[in-house]
């Protein structure tokens, strides 16, 4: 019987291979894009999931406020993690890591700056789930001055043969004893290492008992039956136990009153599954990514797939009417009616087989392509996984059931004599369902063209804003510590080529801040927090800050070396009428220093465009780790000039460098993946809802020629049968643009939120996508209306 099924649904696709082929093309168009969205939602929801215990293991991180200002970081102090499983019952095992960047490495005459160095406590192997290949995981980070290299790492400096030599690592050429060569980081862990470090190899920043130090991230595990509940309300306790005696030596009032005024200092868990997609805490190891996004995707990968069903709804439909004969006939011999919805299901799955061999086909082919746009690292093992073969499982019965269910069990449910009286044929020839999946997937497709254009002009309206500093043109060079007591003579001999503009010596490369702390104003004794970085006197002259009010660093002032520079916010957060007759007091350690502020910056975004600016504080240096170069002309030449000085006064140093524009930009690589993606989906969606345009009115026209052949006998133009033809779809995209408007505009509203500067929604963005979407559908129309306008009427009357 199943073969028999199969044996007709196969005859019918060969039969009608015009239809099938475009069912064919938009089916596996709408897979593909299907499948890598299930690829990319599998990847982004398996994230820290290889760890043993996964669901139990918990962040530790700050929530403050302090001055009407809140704090939410990722980040905690050296002691709490040993006094979580001293004094917290349900807490069996803590952990910390702290990350490190532009490591110099130097094994002979190798010698690399190295990121996403981690220094981790002795029992990181035990807490975690990464794996060495050589070494003790539980003595391999705990000596001072040992180093666990990955695999790459290994390989790049010793050949692979690592374990036990010795190497120097950074500025003070300290050496280094490997003991263990680990795995390469999963791709799905919320925080990657290229080398770990024994934290006791740095006791002043892990065991310096300071509860105000929030220098380092700190993981625990905790008893599945304990709750994470009862575990914040025990670090509460701790916080007035152990932090609040330092709080109150700071500010010089009691822990009490601190909260009473409306301030907040409390440790929370927050769970490590959640971190990747979830997380809203600040300063976090990695950049994450938003479950807001996987939402996005998971939508436009079903709207494309719905799209294709419609396509195969629309004309399985359609050619029903000529298949009414064959129901009737079928049930005058004693077929069931379950037998021949069985039959029209088969055909439909055999569709939705084809195209799902074909879309695993492209998706095999195009996953290079996906990995480059979307930023993933999927491997062809991700198509073989449980996982995929379970979506794809699901497809075939989506596509077989969606598909193919209309004309299944709406053919089959009439009798067999109003079948063979042909009521069945002039039901199916009534457009009423059609036309409503027509609009309904050329709605989709106008919310997709809207969308992309909205993502589009907010990542451009980003990308051209005025920051209030100028980033084109702007090397920042890493590590000029290195260059020790030459600091000032490279600078100077820089300044001599006629390419650079000028330089500055600066702690801070943006975006980011590296340093918030808090001031106060002299005037008053409230505390408020604040951004800090020090820079030299050339700074604003390198970065093109607007100066608001006074001035900038100036040689001429040696009195500079006690004054700041503020932005705009730092002076409405402290309410000063005129900043430049006021003093700021910074903290600097148990030293308070008093300030003069000497100029007020324009407001510039050193941070996330997705926040507003917050309150910044300059102070002067003469030398620091990074020096940012301004140029003119061709950058290769620049960065020529600056390494071949660099090798002269650094020699034997690694040169490291950035663009500081293309650094900017990556504080919205998410939104850039986004409009890549959109626009490829949103031609995708197009395509496909063309597609089943074209063969509808292929169809539409076949059906009829007979009355086109007698208009044109009575002397209607080729123009009159193609505006004939045309009209019925134009009205349907006209109605599928008007239901479009509000989703579209209350999605894209909601997305443009979590900007701090963004564009406004105009009327114009609607009226352009949907004029685009109706010449696009009149260009899918207009050839099938010519062909059948322009064909002999003696053809045409022939025809039946």
């Amino acid at each position: 019987m199943f073969k028999n099924y199969f044996k007709v649904a196969l005859r019918n696709i060969v039969k009608h291979s015009f239809y099938s082929t475009i069912n064919l093309l938009g089916l596996a168009a709408g897979v593909t894009c299907c499948l890598f969205v299930i690829l990319y939602v599998a990847d982004e929801l398996s994230y820290d999931k290889f760890h043993y215990d996964a669901e139990n293991i918990y962040s530790i991180g700050l929530h403050g406020k302090i001055a009407g200002q809140e704090i939410f970081t990722a980040s905690s102090c050296p002691p709490l993690h040993q006094a979580m499983v001293d004094e917290i019952p349900g807490i069996e095992q803590a952990t910390r890591i702290s990350r490190r960047d532009n490591m110099v490495f130097k094994q002979e005459e190798k010698i690399f700056t190295e990121n996403r160095i981690i220094f981790a406590d002795s029992n990181f192997f035990q807490f975690f789930s990464f794996k060495l290949v050589e070494g003790d995981p539980v003595t391999a980070l705990k000596a001072p001055n040992s180093v666990v290299l990955s695999e790459e790492l290994a390989q790049k400096y010793f050949n692979g043969d690592a374990l036990g030599k010795l190497m120097t690592i950074g500025n003070d050429n300290e050496t280094y004893k490997v003991t263990g060569i680990a795995e390469n980081t999963p791709h799905n862990s919320h925080f990657l290492y290229n080398a770990l470090i024994s934290t006791s190899s740095d006791k002043p920043q892990f065991e310096n008992g300071i509860w105000l130090n929030n220098s380092l991230y700190t993981y625990v595990r905790k008893n599945p039956q304990t709750t994470v509940e009862s575990v914040n309300n025990k670090l509460q306790e701790m916080v007035a136990k152990y932090t609040a005696p330092q709080i109150e030596q700071f500010i010089g009032v009691s822990f009490d009153k601190f909260l009473k005024q409306g301030n907040i200092y409390s440790y929370l868990l927050y769970p490590t599954l959640d971190t990747h997609l979830y997380s809203e805490w600040n300063d976090t190891i990695e950049a994450n990514s938003d479950i807001t996004y996987v939402y996005i995707f998971s939508a436009v990968g079903l709207f494309i797939l719905v799209i294709a069903c419609i396509n195969f709804m629309n004309l399985s439909t359609a050619r029903s009417s000529g298949r009414a004969k064959e129901v009737g006939l079928r049930k005058t011999l004693g077929s069931y009616r379950e037998q021949m919805v069985a039959q029209f299901l088969a055909e439909s799955t055999i569709y939705g087989m084809v195209a799902i061999t074909i879309a695993v086909g492209l998706t095999y082919l195009l996953l290079p392509q996906f990995n480059l746009l979307a930023g993933k690292q999927l491997a062809f093992a991700s198509l073989v996984s449980p996982t995929f073969f379970a979506g794809v499982i699901g497809l075939v019965l989506v596509i077989g059931l969606l598909a193919g269910s209309y004309p299944a069990f709406y053919m089959t449910s009439f009798s067999a004599v109003e079948v063979l009286k042909g009521k069945v044929r002039a039901g199916l020839k009534s457009k009423g369902v059609r036309s409503g999946l027509v609009v309904f997937q050329f709605s989709l497709s106008i919310i997709l063209i809207i969308a992309t254009t909205v993502v589009y002009q907010q990542i451009e309206f980003l990308q051209s804003r005025n920051m209030g500093l100028d980033k084109q043109n702007v090397i920042a060079l890493r590590n000029t510590r290195n260059l020790k007591t030459n600091q000032q003579a490279f600078k100077n001999t820089l300044l001599d080529f006629p390419e650079i503009e000028n330089a500055s010596y600066t702690n801070n490369v943006f975006p980011g801040i590296n340093n918030t702390t808090a001031f106060r104003s002299a005037s008053d004794q409230k505390d408020h927090i604040m951004g800090r970085y020090v820079a030299d006197f050339d700074h604003s002259a390198t970065l093109k800050f607007e100066i608001a009010e006074g001035r900038f660093f100036s040689r001429e002032f040696p009195s500079d070396s006690m004054a700041v520079v503020v932005n705009e916010a730092a002076v409405r957060e402290l309410g000063w009428a005129n900043p430049l007759e006021e003093e700021l007091i910074d903290y600097n350690g148990n030293d308070q220093v008093t300030m003069k502020v000497i100029g007020v910056v324009k407001d510039f975004n050193f941070e996330s465009y997705k926040t507003k600016v917050r309150p910044l504080v300059i102070i002067l240096t003469n030398s620091a780790n990074n020096l940012l170069i301004r140029y003119s002309g061709d950058p290769s030449a620049a960065v020529k000039n600056v390494e071949e000085l660099w090798k002269k006064y650094a020699s034997g140093q690694p040169f490291e460098y950035v663009f500081l524009d293309q650094n900017f930009d990556q504080l919205f690589r998410e939104e850039q993946r986004l409009s890549t993606l959109f626009s490829i989906f949103t031609g995708l969606a197009i395509f496909i809802a063309c597609l089943g345009l074209f063969a509808l009115a292929a169809f539409t026209a076949e059906q009829r020629t007979k009355e086109i052949g007698i208009r044109k006998a009575l002397g209607a133009t080729v123009f009159n049968i193609t505006k004939l033809l045309s009209r019925e779809f134009t009205i349907l995209v006209i109605i599928a643009f008007v239901l479009a408007i509000a989703p579209s505009y209350y999605l894209l509203n909601n997305w443009l939120d979590q900007f701090a500067y963004k564009v406004e929604i105009s009327a114009l963005v609607f009226v352009v996508s949907g004029v685009g979407a109706l010449l696009i559908a009149w260009l899918t129309v207009v050839f099938q209306a010519l062909k059948a306008g322009m064909a002999k009427p003696i053809n045409s009357l022939r025809y039946e």
